[in-house]
C-alpha cells in the first residue's frame, strides 16, 4: 500500500515507527561499540563474545544509515519499516543481555567468592544463554528488506556461523529451557520482586506435585539476572513447568559418574583421606568429573584432562561430548598426560600422600622419563622468565632457545604457551633489537601451528606488533612475520581482524613488491588467504597489490611464482574494484601470453581471469579478441584441464556473440 493511501493515523504511526527504528539503531550501535571495548578483566570466553559483537558494528552502521534515510518519512513500506524496527528491538535486548553478562563476568571474576564453583557454573549458564539469544536474533534477519552490502552481510553471516558452532555445544535440554525462559521473561504481565537470591516458593507450592529443583532454580535466577528482569510469576511458573518435565540431562550422568568414582576411591587408606582433607589440592590436579585428585590423568581430543577411569565411564555411558567444554569428541583416544602426572607425583611426595607407582596398564613408569619431562618444564619456565629480563642479551638468548624448542614438537608448543610465553614474546616484537624481533616473531609463528595457540596470540594483541616487524624488521623477520599472519589468518574470524588492522595489508603488499624470493612467496600466500574474505579484496586493491603481481608475472626471474600470482589475481577479479584495477593495469596482454606459453595449470587460471574480466564488459572482450586469443583459447578448449576447457569454451562463445553483433 502506498503511503498516500494510508489514513492519517496510519501515516503518523509509520513515521513514528521509522523514527523509533533510527533511535533504536543508534542505541544498538552504541551498545556494540561499548561491548567491543570491554576487553579488560574478562575471561578468554568473554573476550571472544565481545569480539563477535565488534564484528557486527559495520552491520549496525548500515542499519542506522537505513533507518536514518527513512526516519520521519512515510514513503517506505510498512512491512519493511516494521521488519527493521522488530529486528532492532530484538537485537537491542540481545546486546543489552551481552553487556550485562560481560559486566557480571568482570565483577564476579574480580570478587573473592566463597563458592567459586557456583559462580563458575552461573557464568557458564549465562554465557550459553546470551550466545543463544544473539544467535536467535541474527538468525531471523531478513536481508531482502534491508540494503546491506555484500561485505557486511558476509561479516554478519560469519558471526552467525560462529555462534551456531557455540550453540551446538549446548545440550538440547538447556536449549528448551532457554526458549521457555526467554518467552516468559518477554512477558509484560509479570510482577517484579527485588531479592532473587533469597527467592523461595510459598509453602503452599511445596507439595508433591512441585518438588523444586535447586539446580534449575539457580539457572532461572541466573538468566533473569543477565536479562536485568526479575519477576515472581516467571520464576514460579518456570519452576513448575520444568519440575514436571522428565529431565535427562548431562548433570544426571555426572551424578552417576561421581557416585561410581567415589565408590571406587573408598578403598583408599583412611590415613590418606584424613591428610588430604587438611590440604588444599591444586585445582589443576583435580578431575573435573570426580573432583578427586587425579592418579592417572589422560587428555581427550578437545585438550581437556580427566582421570582415566572417570572419563572412560563417561564414554561408556554413551556420551560423545567433552564433559567440561561440551565440544564433540572427535575420537575416544585417551592420551596419558605424563607432564601433569609427574607434577602430581611430586606434589604427593612433598605432602607425604601415597601415590601409586603403576599406570593402569600395569607397566612401571620410567623414572628417567619423568625426570626429563620435569627438566623440560623447568627449562621452559626459566626461559619465559628471562624474556622479561632487563638484559637484552638474556632476552635474545631466551627468545632464540624458545624459537628452537617451539619448532620441535606440538607438546613443546603447548608447554611454552602454558608457561605464559605468548604475551612476553609479543612485547618483544616492539624492542629496538632486530635479532630479538626475529627470534620472537619466529617463535610466535611456530607456536601458531598449534590451533589453540592461535587464539591466545590474537588475544595477546599480536597483530599490530607483527605488522611493525613486517615493516621494520630484518628480511628474515619480515618473512616470518608474513608467514605468521598467514598461519593466524587460517581462522575466518582472524581474516577480518587482521585485514582491518591498520597497515597490515599494506605491509604485506610492500613485502610482495620489494622482498626476497621467499618473502614474496610468503606475502602472496598470506594475501591470498586474507582476500578470501570479500571485505579485504578492496583493501588489497587500494594498497596497490595489482602492480607488483603483474610485475612478478612479467619478470622471468619470478617464473616460479606464476601459479601463486595467478591464484591471487583470480580471487581479486571477483571484486568490482579488483576487476577495474586489473583492466587499467593492462593485465590482458600478460594473461594472453600465458595462454600461449604457460603450464596447463597456469593456462587454466589465466583463462578463468580473462573470462571474469570480459563478463559484462564489451570493451575488455573486444581487446581479448583483437590480441589474437582465439587460437590459444581454441586449443585450450580441446586439450586443457577440465576447468580450463569450460572457461575457454565460455569465453569463445562470448567472442562469437560479439563478432555477430
Amino acid at each position: 500500500m502506498r503511503s498516500s493511501l494510508l489514513p492519517e493515523k496510519g501515516r503518523l504511526w509509520l513515521a513514528l515507527s521509522s523514527s523509533r527504528s533510527y533511535t533504536v539503531a543508534d542505541v544498538n550501535l552504541g551498545l556494540a561499540r561499548e561491548i567491543a571495548t570491554m576487553g579488560t578483566s574478562l575471561s578468554a570466553e568473554s573476550i571472544r563474545l565481545a569480539r563477535k559483537v565488534s564484528l557486527l558494528i559495520h552491520l549496525l552502521e548500515e542499519m542506522r544509515n537505513l533507518a536514518n534515510r527513512h526516519a520521519g518519512k512515510v514513503e517506505s513500506t510498512s512491512s519493511a519499516g516494521s521488519s527493521l524496527l522488530s529486528f532492532m528491538e530484538d537485537l537491542k535486548l540481545a546486546l543489552e543481555a551481552v553487556k550485562k553478562f560481560l559486566l557480571l563476568s568482570a565483577w564476579k571474576n574480580a570478587g573473592k567468592s566463597s563458592n567459586l564453583d557456583l559462580v563458575t557454573k552461573k557464568l557458564a549458564i549465562e554465557y550459553e544463554y546470551v550466545t543463544w539469544q544473539l544467535e536467535k536474533v541474527l538468525g531471523n534477519i531478513s536481508y531482502e528488506h534491508f540494503e546491506i552490502s555484500d561485505e557486511v552481510q558476509e561479516e554478519a553471516e560469519l558471526v552467525l556461523a560462529q555462534l551456531r558452532r557455540e550453540i551446538e555445544k549446548i545440550g538440547a535440554e538447556n536449549l528448551i529451557i532457554f526458549q521457555e525462559i526467554y518467552i516468559m521473561l518477554s512477558s509484560e504481565n509479570v510482577k517484579e520482586f527485588k531479592q532473587p537470591r533469597s527467592f523461595k516458593l510459598p509453602a503452599a507450592e511445596k507439595d508433591a506435585t512441585c518438588i523444586v529443583d535447586s539446580e534449575l532454580r539457580d539457572m532461572v535466577i541466573a538468566l533473569a539476572e543477565v536479562n536485568g528482569k526479575y519477576n515472581y510469576d516467571t520464576v514460579k511458573m518456570t519452576l513448575k513447568l520444568m519440575d514436571r518435565r522428565k529431565r535427562t540431562s548431562h548433570a544426571d550422568l555426572f551424578k552417576d559418574v561421581k557416585t561410581g568414582i567415589r565408590s571406587n576411591n573408598s578403598e583408599s587408606s583412611a590415613g590418606d583421606d584424613k591428610q588430604r582433607d587438611s590440604l588444599e589440592i591444586p585445582e589443576d590436579f583435580l578431575c573435573p568429573i570426580s573432583l578427586e585428585l587425579m592418579r592417572n590423568p589422560v587428555i581427550v581430543s578437545t585438550g581437556q584432562t580427566y582421570e582415566r577411569s572417570s572419563i572412560q565411564r563417561w564414554i561408556d555411558c554413551g556420551h560423545s561430548t567433552c564433559p567440561k567444554t561440551r565440544q564433540k569428541l572427535q575420537n575416544h583416544t585417551l592420551t596419558p598426560n605424563y607432564v601433569l602426572r609427574s607434577l602430581i607425583m611430586q606434589w604427593c611426595e612433598a605432602n607425604k600422600i601415597q601415590q601409586p607407582h603403576k599406570l593402569a596398564n600395569g607397566h612401571m613408569r620410567n623414572a628417567a622419563t619423568l625426570c626429563t619431562i620435569s627438566k623440560e618444564i623447568s627449562l621452559i619456565n626459566a626461559l619465559v622468565s628471562k624474556l622479561s629480563s632487563r638484559s637484552r642479551d638474556e632476552q635474545r638468548s631466551a627468545a632464540s632457545e624458545l624459537r628452537s624448542l617451539s619448532k620441535r614438537s606440538t607438546n613443546n608448543r603447548k608447554l611454552i604457551a602454558e608457561a605464559g610465553a605468548i604475551p612476553a614474546l609479543v612485547s618483544l616484537l616492539l624492542v629496538d633489537d632486530k635479532k630479538i624481533q626475529e627470534h620472537a616473531v619466529t617463535s610466535l609463528l611456530n607456536l601458531s601451528i598449534y590451533d589453540h595457540n592461535k587464539e591466545e596470540i590474537m588475544l595477546a594483541g599480536a597483530i599490530l606488533p607483527v605488522v611493525h616487524v613486517l615493516r621494520e624488521g630484518s628480511m628474515e623477520a619480515r618473512e616470518n612475520a608474513s608467514a605468521a599472519i598467514f598461519s593466524l589468518s587460517l581462522s575466518d574470524e582472524n581474516k577480518i581482524i587482521i585485514g582491518g588492522t591498520p597497515g597490515a595489508i599494506e605491509a604485506l603488499v610492500e613485502l610482495l613488491d620489494g622482498g626476497s624470493a621467499r618473502g614474496k612467496k610468503d606475502a602472496a600466500t598470506a594475501l591470498f588467504n586474507l582476500c578470501i574474505y570479500q571485505g579485504n579484496k578492496s583493501r588489497a586493491v587500494r594498497a596497490g597489490i595489482v602492480r607488483p603481481l603483474l610485475k612478478m608475472l612479467r619478470d622471468s626471474a619470478s617464473s616460479g611464482m606464476v601459479d601463486e600470482v595467478l591464484t591471487v589475481l583470480a580471487v581479486l577479479v571477483s571484486h568490482r574494484e579488483g576487476k577495474v584495477a586489473m583492466s587499467k593495469s593492462n593485465t590482458i596482454p600478460v594473461l594472453i601470453d600465458i595462454l600461449r606459453n604457460g603450464q596447463p595449470r597456469n593456462k587454466e587460471n589465466a583463462t578463468a581471469i580473462l573470462l571474469a574480466l570480459c563478463k559484462k564488459d564489451s570493451e575488455n572482450l573486444a581487446r581479448v579478441g583483437r590480441m589474437g586469443s582465439i587460437i590459444p583459447l581454441t586449443e585450450i578448449s580441446r586439450s586443457g584441464t577440465e576447468r580450463a576447457k569450460r572457461k575457454a569454451a565460455s569465453l569463445l562463445e562470448h567472442l562469437q556473440k560479439l563478432q555477430i553483433l
